[in-house]
Order: C-alpha cells, then structure tokens, then sequence
C-alpha cells in the first residue's frame, strides 16, 4: 500500500485510486483502416521498463479526474504526478543492484530469460 498525490485532491491512499494503463498512448486517428495486426499491436503491445514508467490514473473516490504518474516500476518510488497534456517529467531514477544480471525489461523472473538470437547457440542442448 502507498500514498497517492491527486494533482486535485492532495495525498490519499491508493485504494481512492483505479489503475488506467500506460500514459501517453495515443488512440491511432484513422483505426478503421487498420490491419488486425496493427490493431492488435496498438491494443497490446506495451512496454514493461524496470525504472521509470509513465502510467495514468483516475481518483475514482475522490475528484473523478485522470492524471498521470511516473513511477519506478524496480522500486515502486513515486517520481513525478502531472496533468493529462502536460509533457512527460524528466526525472532519473536508480535500480536496485541485481546480482544476477537481471533484463532491462519484464518481471526479473530468470525463468523466463531473454534469448537474444545470438546468444542462442551459446545455450547448452
């Protein structure tokens, strides 16, 4: 559990607060004309970083409004909390060391490594 700041409201805890997806994500202006590819990709398709993570939200019990947050996704750290159509906060962030070397994207789950094409005739059979 953390504390949210309404850019409205103030501070309030997160369950006041509904998740909405990744920020600045713009719907394509002429969606009809897509390919079920395309569409499939803009519906889907998101980026999973370790580190700073731009995501919207919406005081659902509180203001109503939507706004978005920059958050750590290594830390859960809060780093900036904008309005919808202001830019994109330049803030740095650092990651936790890892001793084993974890992706710069997905879950840390070494099970579920990324194989680069020319690492994988390095791998053992």
């Amino acid at each position: 559990m953390f504390l949210i700041r309404c850019p409205y409201c103030g501070e309030r805890d997160m369950s006041d607060f509904a998740y909405g997806g990744e920020a600045h994500i713009a719907r394509p202006p002429d969606s009809g004309s897509m390919s079920d590819e395309q569409w499939a990709s803009y519906v889907f398709q998101r980026s999973n970083p370790k580190g700073p993570f731009a995501e919207r939200w919406n005081h659902q019990a509180g203001c109503r409004r939507w706004f978005n947050l920059l958050r750590n996704t290594a830390t859960d750290d809060i780093l900036a909390v904008y309005k919808v159509g202001e830019p994109r906060p330049d803030v740095a962030a650092s990651l936790p060391a890892t001793p084993s070397g974890e992706a710069p994207i997905g879950s840390g789950n070494d099970a579920a490594k990324i194989v680069l094409p020319a690492e994988a005739d390095d791998r053992p059979a």
